[in-house]
């Protein structure tokens, strides 16, 4: 390697939370070097959160067109996947070209460049060596944010299938530009439920293979329940407890066997089947375990070595086993920032860690289900509202699936986590997070005013109705 350049502070990987902390500590006065491999950004607004929920969106004005009839007179629905597909490129991505993210990196005082960064050991100061294809730095802070991406299982044939032709990704999916003929999706995790809903009511012929009992196996059973009733209802198969065992390109394009010896075909596959953690990075070089599938923080995103702070090393995202949510790096950004710039650091634990899978209904979570508290020792109160009686969900009709769970420490007397399966159920699991972070008692929240007609006011019905 060549001397290596010194920074204050060095990012690998400018993901939603690397790009945002190499952003802020810029514009703090830090010298900053910002790399990535591909896009500025990361997998968020070019592949994840924000050109699935243009999908969704899509989607969801298909659905409500086809409740017109019985409700508000009657209309045609022919779906057209077109300009869904022209909003992406063009609004939400730039045609996948993140000149724009890397010249606002570059506008608040950073050094960008782009390649594949791996850890290589230490200088003779102690500071963290850094690699980009034979270039050297150093940083006093070096902090790892390289995300996850889509993991291909070990199914015989699959790999094999030709990448954007047969074999889709999330990130094939949201740059195709018409909606496939048939799609059989590998996973009924968030990704696999979303993606499969959203083509099928563009009109793909959608089959879901879910290895596990049910959909979305971290939720509540009965959120599962709640999203294989409304997708049985829209046409979408879903095969639970099948494992696929081989692909093959045939049929209507491609071939997966499944493990009772069923053959399904469909124009594409989409893989869905969880995420693979970057950190084929060098670890051992910094004394870590190269074979970890992510790195423990603590309060302050410093990497441990067992119970042993890693000097100058930071984690941050995916790849510290906390969720692969945008909000939860860019949060671990910002405690990250804080601690470096010596403020005050916004650290709240992870307690009431909430997210949203947005399937119509929307699935709405924060901190544990039922079965995590009682595993934990709680005893556990529960109660439940079902949408369609609430009188807001009523009035919305067709479409008003779901209900509203909260679960409770009854020691406590606190909320100590929630599901919220409802139209808008990402927005209405809010008011459950500030009570299950803030540790709000249950007689605030009966004792406070909800707006009549809300769906929110659900909320207050599944209080009263704790058993």
């Amino acid at each position: 390697m060549t001397a290596p350049r010194t920074f204050d502070v060095i990012v690998l990987g400018l993901g939603p939370g690397g790009e945002d902390l190499a952003e802020a500590l810029a514009k703090a006065g830090r010298s900053v070097l910002g790399i990535d491999p591909h896009l500025v950004g990361g997998e968020c607004p070019y592949y994840g959160c924000i050109p699935s929920k243009m999908m969704l969106r899509g989607a969801e004005v298909l659905a409500e067109a086809r409740r017109v009839d019985g409700m508000a007179g009657s209309a045609e629905v022919r779906p057209d996947f077109a300009p869904v597909a022209r909003r992406i490129r063009d609004e939400a991505t730039d045609d996948w070209d993140d000149r724009v993210a890397v010249e606002r990196l570059e506008g608040a005082g950073a050094t960008f460049v782009r390649g594949a960064a791996g850890l290589a050991g230490r200088d003779a100061h102690d500071r963290v060596l850094v690699d980009v294809g034979g270039a050297a730095y150093a940083g006093e802070h070096v902090v790892v944010a390289t995300g996850t991406a889509p993991a291909i299982p070990p199914i015989d044939g699959l790999a094999e299938l030709p990448r954007g032709d047969l074999l889709w990704t999330n990130r094939e999916a949201v740059k195709a530009d018409r909606a496939p003929e048939s799609l059989l999706v590998l996973g009924g995790g968030a990704v696999g439920c979303e993606l499969a809903q959203a083509f099928a009511r563009f009109g793909s012929k959608v089959t879901v293979v879910e290895a596990a009992p049910r959909l979305l196996m971290p939720e509540e059973p009965d959120a599962s329940q709640v999203v294989a009733d409304v997708f049985e209802r829209e046409g979408i198969t879903v095969r639970t407890d099948a494992k696929a065992t081989r692909a093959a390109a045939g049929g209507d394009g491609v071939e997966v066997t499944i493990d009772d010896g069923t053959v399904l075909s469909a124009a594409k596959v989409l893989v869905a089947a969880g995420r693979k953690p970057n950190l084929d990075i060098g670890l051992d070089t910094v004394g870590l375990d190269p074979s970890v599938r992510a790195l423990t923080v603590d309060d302050h995103m410093q990497v441990l070595a067992g119970n042993s702070p890693v000097a100058g090393l930071f984690a941050i995202g995916d790849i510290t086993g906390r969720g692969a949510f945008t909000h939860v790096a860019v949060w671990q950004s910002r405690v990250l920032t804080a601690h470096l710039k010596g403020d005050a650091e916004p650290f709240g634990g992870y307690h009431a860690l909430a997210w949203a899978t947005f399937t119509d209904p929307e699935v709405g979570r924060v901190g544990m289900t039922e079965q995590q508290a009682r595993d934990a020792g709680l005893t556990v109160r529960t109660g439940v509202a079902q949408i369609a009686r609430n009188s807001r969900g009523w009035i919305h009709g067709p479409g008003n699936d779901g209900f509203v769970k909260v679960v409770v420490d009854a020691e406590a007397d606190t909320v100590v986590g929630a599901t919220v399966v409802a139209p808008s159920g990402g927005e209405i699991i809010a008011v459950l997070t500030l009570a299950v972070q803030a540790r709000v008692p249950i007689a605030t929240l009966t004792s406070m005013h909800y707006v009549f007609p809300t769906l929110h006011r659900a909320v207050l019905e599944a209080v009263q109705a704790l058993d």
